[in-house]
């Protein structure tokens, strides 16, 4: 058991070194493990074996230099089992926001009014000292998304083949879902979610939902493979700030990630209403533009979004964000024309094809991605131009409805 007193060990064995110990402090459960999680789980019995609680939670500093753990039921967001992380910690570690802290912890002592972090074990499931020598994420040389992701899961998911063909979507794509109200989009964000948990395991997941309806979130929780992925949130009923709070904590969170080489999907529905609230609890600085927007509210936002990339040192970032259009305000509008032309993927659903109830109401000839040569083959590209000119003689509804059928009689795109 010496060696489960030494963290810095455990991180330096192989598999079959701390199976053994696995055995020797009687851990269940450890087939299929892989070696993150394995240490993780040796880490959290040894505390329960001690009298301790073990805990893994998120981190957020405060101006005094000291932190939190936050946890994802709370949507990250303040709650009164939040573990106290000491500025020691913090500075011993490197630690920053969103990283995921894991360790034991005590209850309050005295006038103490939260547990504590007794030690930290783990930084994101590995070992403490190699996050030290981490390039910082905006550090990390942005490029463009060269390995896509695969979309098309079977013949009856049209929607994904779409995409898949139109607007194929890659690893640090940054990508704008431009929808009008009731054209299907939190259908197809669904979809897409799904089709990446399928495909591709190696993602880690993350939905955002901002100002949405709570019954929204709930069948988004729903209606999501369980697998690497999760779903925060701040309805429409919480102030501006716990939208901004919710939303900086994802996206710290996934920075921390892909610095790590973690391949990150953040989902955002939606960048209009994020931008809303960013402008709602940002001072005035005496510069408005048409429809109320405040010229200095959306720089946040679009530090937001313009986190997405594919990291050529370490992993990538990609966002997918609906932007809202034809909503009758004219700050949405404003909006979207000031996030237009900062994504390299647009996908833009048409409210004239969802009136016939004919979905994914995708305008095809609008819609497209920058340097989608990168992500489809050579014949791919000579046959998506043929295609596009087709589709430019037709009118939106005739398109979508052509190469609907057409998909439903063909097994997969490469037919």
């Amino acid at each position: 058991m010496n060696n489960a007193n030494d963290k810095q060990n455990l991180f330096e064995l192989n598999m079959s070194e701390l199976t053994k110990i696995a055995k020797e402090i009687e851990l269940d459960d450890i087939k299929g493990l892989k070696k993150k999680e394995l240490i993780h789980s040796i880490f959290e019995l040894k505390s329960t074996q001690e009298g301790l609680a073990f805990v893994s939670g998120c981190l957020q500093i405060v101006d005094d230099g000291y932190g939190f753990l936050r946890f994802q039921k709370n949507n990250y967001t303040h709650g009164r089992n939040d573990i106290y992380v000491s500025s020691s910690q913090i500075k011993r570690f490197g630690l920053k926001k969103g990283h995921v802290i894991s360790g034991p912890v005590r209850a309050p002592k005295d006038e103490e009014k939260y547990f504590a972090l007794i030690r930290v074990d783990s930084v994101n499931f590995e070992d403490p000292m190699v996050v030290l020598e981490v390039k910082k994420f905006e550090r990390l040389t942005p490029y463009f998304p060269e390995e896509k992701l695969k979309l098309e899961t079977t013949q009856k998911n049209v929607s994904s083949r779409i995409i898949d063909l139109f607007t194929p979507i890659g690893k640090g794509q940054r990508g704008m879902i431009v929808a009008a109200p009731r054209t299907g989009k939190t259908m197809l964000m669904q979809n897409i979610a799904n089709s990446i948990l399928t495909n591709h395991p190696e993602i880690y997941l993350i939905v955002l939902l901002v100002d949405e309806r709570p019954e929204e979130v709930t069948e988004m929780r729903r209606m999501l493979i369980p697998a690497n992925s999760e779903v925060v949130s701040s309805t429409f009923d919480e102030l501006p700030k716990n939208h901004i709070q919710v939303a900086e904590m994802v996206i710290e969170k996934a920075k921390r990630m892909v610095e790590l080489g973690q391949d990150v999907v953040i989902m955002l529905d939606s960048i209009t209403r994020l931008a809303r609230a960013f402008n709602m609890a940002q001072p005035s600085s005496g510069r408005v533009l048409s429809g109320g927007l405040d010229a200095g509210s959306l720089h946040r936002p679009k530090k937001f979004f313009g986190a997405a990339r594919n990291a050529l040192e370490q992993g990538s970032l990609t966002i997918i964000a609906t932007a809202l259009v034809d909503t009758g305000s004219r700050m949405d509008q404003v909006i979207f024309e000031e996030f237009k032309g900062t994504g390299n993927m647009e996908l833009v659903l048409d409210r004239s094809i969802s009136d016939y109830r004919m979905y994914p109401a995708v305008d095809l000839v609008k819609s497209g991605t920058r340097r989608e040569d990168l992500l489809l083959s050579k014949e791919e590209v000579q046959r998506m131009f043929v295609l596009r000119q087709f589709l430019k003689g037709m009118s939106p509804l005739k398109g979508i409805e052509m190469l609907k059928n057409k998909m439903l009689a063909t097994k997969n795109n490469e037919e």
